[in-house]
């Protein structure tokens, strides 16, 4: 790890090297997720997919699942007082089904996807409950599969009838004048990027216990990204106030994105409820296996981006244009909310004079898309700096001088004509990347192939070449959102006390793998000045914590540092008016952002930013088409290093998982279903696969609004990471590669062709 300045090292507060407070029962096999905690008195749910990428249900018989050994319930749509959900949209129904309240905008009697629900199945064992959903009798109507974009932009079969258009959702830019940046264009690049699938593998799959508490709340301990707002959703399915349903969060095996939207939530919640009705004061426990989990959560989104790029012979951009087309799949999810990101970043970090750039979320009868790591970003940044590397080629420039020459920077205007918050550090972030990957000067030394991981290459079929992408993320929601996030500090010591002793952090964030938790209590530390061993931490519990917000947009440290350190003056004061324990608490808001205008695409949509670079050395065997990436230089301004390794880890971790997502991650997709749900087919990078060395570069470059100076960056370092491969695989083979992923057939079948 090199560093723009070397932290220091404090005792537990911010830019301290702490220990991790979960780490020893994380690798001990101790932690407790949501799959391991199953009560001794529990009963087992077994969720029912309809299997149907698209069909009308005309008939469901479960009394054959009723009568079956050890069940003791089947609920079906009929026992769903509000039968609709959506993080964003309420257009998906939490059960397929004939029987329903009416209280629902989509028609619940159409499966759109092959893992919409419809019955969960309550018994004394899991091998009882799956015994019984194979006796379920039900009659299907089929209806015509729309298994692509291009199909569903006909508009021949509608996806959702009540939309009246499978293209449900749009947005536009127009900036400047596109007839005169053409004319002004000496050299114009253009091209058709097609965007992958990509599952999100967590190590802990879905999973959730549920029961009805001594309070009579409805209670799901489970993992997720926003405890807050699956109390919301719950409650609006079950018709319950908010209050009389708890979430509480386990540990949490990772997530990116695919812990936002409901899996288990609603239906076990519905479960929990439907038990206690019945006399039983017994919990309820689901785990789903790992083929349950890849048919039954959400994707990245694939896409087709069609763009256009000119500039003059000196490299100053004087045109982007762009069709981006975003496969939504069955249900909206966050679609909407990932569609304004990429066409955010579809232009690139850099300063546009004329722009026309039209984006569509399209549905479709395929896996839904959703939130995942970038959440948008990393398609807009492939085809932003494919195109713009492409454009280096083509004027015969250094890829690094193009971008000097156009990169956003301090009181720069972006691509929706409002000034970028301050605190603007790319130009900073890509010459520190260039200068430790050396840009410009030769390649470092790579290592042989592996023979386990490879074929043993021969000498003379090996390929070198560098590859160079940079890029901006925004930091916290967007688009008019109302941001907000809770923290609760309690000050503990004796009367004569000058200073607290010790001290509790009350904050629903979740931790989700990267070190959330260790953050806050590092900050909490931070803020009053109370050693880190003595701040406890309380986390993700709708009943004694505030709302967080998502862990996700690369918002948490930004968002819960904020809140943290006000909940801490809040306290500090309360110290010092002599309560004991002291008790702050606190909401931050921060600066408002703007939905933007819909024929121009004019407005403010972000408060803050993160800015990376990256350069990517890669080895080619041109015999077999398999690629290895043997140095990734990572480089990212972050603020302030809560905690310098983990920022490390995220740095590692994301480059890793963007590998997989370039090289090998393959899902299938036909017909409106999954091919290959098992880890076995679809393949994510092992030991032997990921790059053989990462250079973690942290720049701490204060955001004038962050905590400390802290800005997020969980997301960063993935989203350039397959522009600068794809770079780096031209440079050595001369053939560019529009879609992905590398597996060694497309590359041959390229190389040959």
């Amino acid at each position: 790890m090199t560093t723009e300045q070397e932290p220091q090292v404090l005792v537990g507060g911010v830019g301290a090297v702490a220990p991790r407070s979960d780490a020893h029962d994380k690798v001990s096999g101790a932690a407790g997720y949501a799959g391991d905690l199953v009560p001794d008195d529990a009963l087992f749910a077994k969720i029912v997919f309809s299997n149907e990428p698209h069909a009308r249900m005309v008939s469901m018989n479960t009394t054959a699942a009723e009568a079956a050994g050890g069940v003791i319930a089947v609920l079906t749509s009929a026992d769903v007082p509000v039968n609709e959900y959506g993080l964003t949209m309420f257009d998906q129904p939490v059960m397929i089904g004939l029987e329903h309240s009416g209280r629902s905008v989509v028609d619940p009697t159409i499966s759109r996807w092959e893992a919409d629900k419809v019955a969960v199945i309550v018994a004394e064992t899991p091998s009882q409950a799956a015994a019984a959903a194979e006796l379920l009798e039900i009659e299907w109507e089929q209806l015509p599969v729309v298994a692509d974009i291009e199909e569903a932009r006909t508009d021949t079969v509608l996806v959702h009838e009540e939309a009246g258009t499978n293209t449900y959702y749009e947005l536009r830019i127009r900036k400047g004048d596109m007839g005169q940046g053409w004319r002004d264009a000496d050299v114009i690049v253009e091209g058709t990027y097609e965007l992958p699938y990509q599952e999100h593998a967590y190590l802990q799959v879905e999973a959730a216990t549920s029961w009805v508490d001594h309070d009579g709340r409805v209670t799901v301990e489970t993992g997720g990204q926003w405890a807050w707002e699956d109390q919301q959703q719950i409650a609006h399915a079950l018709d319950l106030p908010d209050h009389q349903v708890r979430v509480i969060y386990a540990a949490i095996g990772g997530a990116f994105g695919g812990k936002e939207d409901m899996t288990l939530q609603i239906v076990m919640a519905l479960a929990a409820q439907r038990v206690h009705e019945l006399g039983l004061a017994r919990p309820v426990h689901c785990r789903w296996s790992r083929e349950e989990s890849i048919v039954g959560h959400h994707k990245r989104h694939r896409a087709t981006i069609h763009a256009k790029l000119g500039a003059t012979t000196d490299g100053t951009i004087t045109a982007v244009e762009a069709e981006v087309l975003l496969d939504a799949g069955a249900y909206n999810y966050t679609s909407n909310k990932v569609l304004g990101n990429a066409h955010l970043s579809v232009a690139g970090a850099y300063e546009v004079p004329n722009a026309s750039i039209d984006s569509r979320a399209i549905y479709t009868t395929t896996v839904p898309g959703g939130a995942f790591r970038g959440f948008g970003g990393p398609q807009g940044a492939f085809v932003a700096e494919t195109q713009m590397n492409k454009l280096a080629q083509a004027l015969g420039m250094d890829p690094v001088e193009l971008r000097r020459r156009n990169v956003l920077r301090e009181g720069s205007e972006g691509i929706t004509q409002a000034i970028m918050p301050d605190g603007v550090t790319l130009p900073q972030v890509l010459e520190r990347c260039a200068d430790e990957a050396h840009m410009g000067g030769p390649l470092f030394p790579a290592e042989p192939f592996n023979p386990i991981a490879t074929l043993p290459a021969s000498p003379t079929s090996v390929r070198r070449g560098r590859g160079f992408a940079s890029g901006y993320k925004n930091v916290g929601f967007s688009f008019g959102f109302p941001e907000r996030c809770e923290a609760e500090v309690r000050l503990h010591g004796d009367d004569e006390d000058d200073k607290p002793t010790s001290a509790d952090i009350f904050h629903g964030g979740a931790e989700v793998g990267q070190g959330a938790h260790q953050a806050f209590r590092q900050m909490t530390a931070e803020a009053t000045g109370v050693p880190l061993d003595r701040v406890r931490g309380h986390f993700s519990d709708t009943a004694t914590t505030g709302d967080s917000g998502s862990v996700s947009a690369s918002r948490m440290t930004f968002m819960a540092g904020n809140s943290i350190r006000g909940a801490a003056e809040e306290a500090e004061k309360a110290w010092r008016d002599g309560a004991r324990p002291a008790i702050g608490r606190f909401r931050y808001t921060p600066p408002p952002t703007e939905s933007l205008d819909p024929e121009t695409g004019v407005g403010q949509p972000n408060f803050s930013y993160g800015y990376m670079a990256q350069a990517v050395e890669v080895s080619v065997d041109v015999e077999t088409g398999h690629i290895r990436v043997d140095r990734v230089t990572s480089a990212h301004d972050v603020g302030r290093a809560i905690n310098p390794q983990l920022v490390v880890g995220q740095i590692e971790g994301a480059v890793v998982q963007a590998h997989g997502y370039v090289l090998s991650e393959n899902l299938i997709v036909t017909d409106g279903r999954i091919r290959n749900p098992r880890l076995s087919s679809y393949l994510i990078p092992g030991i032997g696969d990921i790059p053989a060395h990462v250079e973690s570069v942290i720049l701490e470059l204060a955001d004038p609004q962050g905590p400390w100076g802290a800005r997020g960056m969980a997301e960063m370092p993935y989203i350039t990471y397959a522009p600068a491969v794809i770079a780096a695989v031209h440079d050595a083979t001369g053939v560019w590669f529009d879609e992905f992923p590398l597996t060694p057939s497309r590359v041959l079948a390229a190389l040959r062709g």
